[in-house]
């Protein structure tokens, strides 16, 4: 397949759509115009695996700016935009293999077809590409051998990548994009945070103030969902499974719960853990009239929907992105885009702004492996910290702030063991 997309008529206002995030993406920009002049991706197959959005469209165009031969398939069946696939065909000639609503067997077809381009770099968001190449039935062992290294984007496909390393099992190495602090600062708690509060808004039309309001996970996610809910003023519970993260959260001023305690309680709850099953059958039995469930979590597996549907009587579709199940004892609770990622199936997904650093850590992650892969091991590797400054720099740049520099005195002071009281 060249691509595989909904319609090219639909290009217009795609372009028009990647040009308005692009106007929010100063730092990735700023690599592209270097990209450009430097070329130091020529020649180098890149396979991403994705959300196809304005924001990703940029990414896209910046690899091949710097000479990568890219291709893009969705990593979420309800991410995609589907003009923005098309843009980047017609306008751009990337290979997209994305339709918006595509089912199981459809998107594991479009994750076949980047893999079949015999990417030397690879890029993730959820490791489906990494996962595919590890696993015994992938019909292209060339394929995983060609592979110089990747990168990954979220909590759950570090997680799962990290699994790979402990085993042994790990075929390449791995820059981890997740764990830059300025992906963290911005992309989990900020991004995060913000798109998850609107894709429930838009989802509902619902207030949240006065809401009690579920957060289940205090990760950076967790913490940025929890801080723009009483923000809007929500009372705000957290649940968690890690003593440090459940006593940071009580220092922060939340309410601090297990799930079986919040459940008769909380109006609106949001799974944010990488983990399954986190609300479930004895959950659900205890919920409210009208509870709202949603995840921002990556997969949708934290919310045991086999299980409430085993519960139900009646499962309709009252309206866009709101499923309503009805409990054998007519008690009524709301599912949001089908326990998917609510930010991006809802809503838009986190603001460019906040994309600018994640996709800014890729691009320059995709550079490190094309030049260093020959010397890095089998292993996860944390995004290179000189790559994380330089991109913090290059926002307060954008920005036009200023901070302080060392003087030679104070940068000998920091250097001595000698001096001091």
């Amino acid at each position: 397949m060249k691509h595989d997309i909904r319609s090219l008529a639909l290009a217009n206002k795609g372009k028009d759509r990647i040009e308005w995030a692009g106007q929010s993406m100063p730092v990735v920009l700023s690599i592209r115009k270097n990209f450009s002049r430097t070329k130091p991706l020529k020649g180098v197959r890149i396979g991403a695996c994705l959300h196809v959005t304005s924001e990703t469209a940029n990414l896209m165009i910046t690899l091949k700016e710097g000479g990568a031969h890219v291709s893009l398939c969705a990593s979420n069946p309800l991410s995609t935009q589907d003009e923005v696939a098309a843009s980047l065909v017609k306008h751009y000639g990337i290979p997209v293999f994305a339709v918006n609503g595509e089912n199981s067997k459809q998107y594991y077809r479009h994750i076949q077809a980047v893999l079949a381009t015999n990417p030397q770099v690879t890029m993730d968001d959820g490791a489906d590409l990494i996962s595919t190449l590890h696993r015994t039935r992938d019909p292209r062992p060339e394929t995983r051998d060609s592979i110089w290294g990747s990168t990954e984007e979220t909590t759950t496909g570090v997680i799962r990548l990290k699994s790979l390393e402990k085993e042994g099992k790990l075929q390449f190495p791995i820059i981890a994009v997740n764990e830059a602090q300025t992906k963290h600062l911005f992309d989990n708690r900020y991004g995060t945070g913000q798109s998850t509060l609107d894709g429930i808004i838009r989802a509902t039309n619902h207030l949240i103030a006065g809401q009690i309001f579920v957060v289940a996970g205090y990760g950076w996610c967790g913490k940025g969902v929890a801080m723009r809910a009483k923000g809007l003023g929500a009372q705000v519970i957290v649940t968690e499974v890690e003593p440090l993260r459940a006593l940071e959260a009580v220092m922060d001023g939340f309410s601090v719960k297990t799930m079986a305690e919040a459940a008769p309680i909380g109006n609106i709850f949001v799974t944010l853990t990488g983990d399954r099953d986190v609300i479930r059958k004895e959950h659900f039995l205890k919920m409210k009239d009208g509870a709202i469930l949603a995840n921002s979590g990556h997969f949708d597996i934290e919310i045991d929907i086999a299980a409430l549907k085993k519960l139900s009587r009646k499962t309709q579709r009252i309206r866009s992105f709101v499923d309503e199940y009805i409990l054998q004892n007519r008690k009524k609770i709301y599912v949001l885009a089908e326990g998917r990622l609510v930010n991006l199936a809802a809503a838009e997904g986190h603001p460019a702004s906040v994309m600018d650093l994640s996709f800014a850590n890729q691009s320059l992650s995709a550079e490190y492996i094309a030049r260093h892969h020959d010397n890095l091991g089998r292993k996860v590797y944390a995004v290179p910290e000189p790559i994380d400054r330089e991109i913090a720099r290059l926002k307060l740049e954008a920005m036009q702030i200023s901070i302080d520099q060392l003087t030679p005195v104070q940068k000998g002071y920091l250097e001595s063991w000698q001096l001091g009281t």
